[in-house]
């Protein structure tokens, strides 16, 4: 069964980062070809459609976030979360599948004095390639693709050569080329599948207040990335988090075309 699996999709987006997004619409909207979404139950790497990670989201609020660093003990103590793009890969490389599904994804930190998350890392470690939609606005963009590139990973980005932001339109960054029609295999990837200009959210001072939110959300002890996403979803209307819905489809389509 595995071998017929041509990418997983991560699915803490989906889990915490959907403030605005019910289950009837998430159902509605997420493709049914691609049933290649993956978590942890009860310590159990779990695979399927949305409509069987469902009951696993309205948990939401009991769930982990799950990266590569946390995989093993997740499986080995029973626990129960949500994969990051990082642990999607880790599970990816487990089972022999070349590629992982995000949108936005992490990087380098602006608030902690440049520090690594960990999607970065696996890149580097994992043979497994990502296709994503940018790092997260709050990120130091330049820093992480200097970062990847400087670390052997080749960086393509679909329809041009450049990263320019998420969710928002921020400072142009080079990236290795353009993604060609046949995609290099054999070698580490990046693929960038940005949100169209326009579509995007244009005011970035609704991005500096969410980023507040999220300092103290994890001031509190709770996640960083999902207190950003709900304050991005309140200050937008919702907006924000439709938006990245579209571009994680986008990205999963983008996948199954690659890997036909």
């Amino acid at each position: 069964m595995r071998k017929a699996i041509p990418f997983l999709v991560e699915t803490a987006l989906l889990t915490h980062g959907l403030t605005r997004v019910g289950d009837e619409e998430l159902l509605k909207l997420m493709p049914p070809e691609f049933p290649w979404l993956v978590w942890i139950d009860g310590g159990r790497i779990t695979l399927g459609g949305v409509a069987y990670f469902l009951p696993f989201r309205q948990r939401a609020k009991d769930l982990l976030r799950i990266d590569q660093a946390k995989l093993e003990e997740a499986c080995t103590q029973g626990l129960n979360g949500a994969l990051t793009a990082s642990g999607t890969m880790a599970v990816a490389a487990k089972w022999g599948i070349p590629f992982a599904v995000t949108a936005g994804m992490g990087g380098i930190d602006n608030l902690k004095s440049g520090q690594i998350c960990s999607d970065l890392k696996s890149l580097t470690s994992l043979p497994v390639s990502l296709i994503a939609t940018s790092p997260k606005d709050m990120l130091d963009i330049a820093a992480t693709i200097e970062w990847l590139i400087s670390h052997g990973i080749k960086v393509l980005g679909k329809g041009g050569d450049i990263c320019d932001g998420y969710v928002f339109v921020g400072e142009k960054v080079k990236l290795n080329g353009r993604l060609p029609e046949q995609i290099p295999f054999g070698e580490k990837l990046l693929i960038l599948n940005p949100i169209p200009t326009d579509k995007r959210i244009q005011n970035r001072k609704i991005l500096e207040q969410a980023v507040m939110k999220g300092i103290e959300a994890k001031a509190r002890g709770q996640f960083f990335h999902p207190a950003v996403n709900a304050a991005l979803d309140e200050l937008t209307g919702g907006r924000s988090g439709r938006i990245q819905l579209e571009s994680l489809i986008s990205n999963m389509y983008l996948a199954a075309g690659l890997t036909k």
